[in-house]
């Protein structure tokens, strides 16, 4: 009895190490898609923004139907982060039309809707980032950091945003960690200017007031707004 319980104690501690092992493994996995994931949101930060001088026939590589399986994958992680957009989903990203996935210059993908217009866009792990039409249409789906009037025509022009456009008295903000995606919204104007990346959390713009506190991804009338349908990828 005794060696038959020395023999189930040795099964039960090997049991519990590749139990453990396993459990180790899938975190770290875990963690190494969080961080990645944190390092492409924070490769966005890189001074020049991904869509000046942006056109298509020498940036985009490649334009093409993915399998059902990456089409299925891209709902899952647009509606984990943009929950709001549920209801539209269908409209946006629906399951009985092929998805048209552009891979472009610089590890940047363009998600297309079925009328092949962008209305998100990744770099490289990063989270799905609407397109300012898109943003327009769902204004809700991003923080909102709204800009004073002054600020507005750096803003239109590619500029990043400083906090003391966002602190006066015409700015406002949303509660937000560094590296957050927000849309740039502008004193007294219904729709989005810009979306771009916080560079800090909103309490540090407030208490520094000094400093870029966004950069500025991709703005009304720049290469990305332009650019219109590409088509089915036919």
């Amino acid at each position: 009895m005794a060696r038959t319980s020395i023999f189930e104690l040795a099964r039960l501690e090997i049991r519990l190490v590749a139990a453990n092992f396993a459990a180790a493994r899938r975190a770290l996995h875990a963690g190494c898609r969080a961080h990645s994931g944190l390092r492409a949101t924070q490769c966005l930060l890189r001074g020049d923004a991904m869509f000046r001088n942006f056109k298509p026939s020498e940036h985009i590589k490649s334009q093409t139907k993915v399998k059902s399986s990456e089409q299925r994958n891209v709902r899952t992680n647009v509606l984990e982060q943009f929950p709001s957009l549920e209801p539209h989903i269908e409209d946006l990203l629906p399951k009985k039309k092929d998805l048209i996935i552009c891979k472009c210059q610089d590890h940047i993908t363009l998600v297309l809707d079925p009328a092949g217009e962008p209305i998100f866009f990744q770099s490289r792990t990063g989270p799905y980032i609407p397109t300012l039409r898109l943003l327009h249409r769902f204004p809700d789906v991003l923080p909102k950091f709204t800009v004073d009037r002054g600020a507005i025509r750096f803003v239109l022009s590619g500029a990043n945003i400083m906090a003391p456009g966002l602190t006066s008295a015409g700015g406002s903000m949303d509660t937000v960690e560094g590296t957050t995606v927000v849309g740039v919204f502008a004193e007294g104007k219904e729709h989005a200017l810009a979306i771009g990346v916080a560079t800090m959390a909103t309490e540090q713009i407030l208490k520094e007031n000094k400093g870029i506190a966004v950069e500025n991804t991709h703005w009304l009338k720049d290469d990305l707004w332009n650019l219109g349908s590409l088509g089915d990828g036919s």
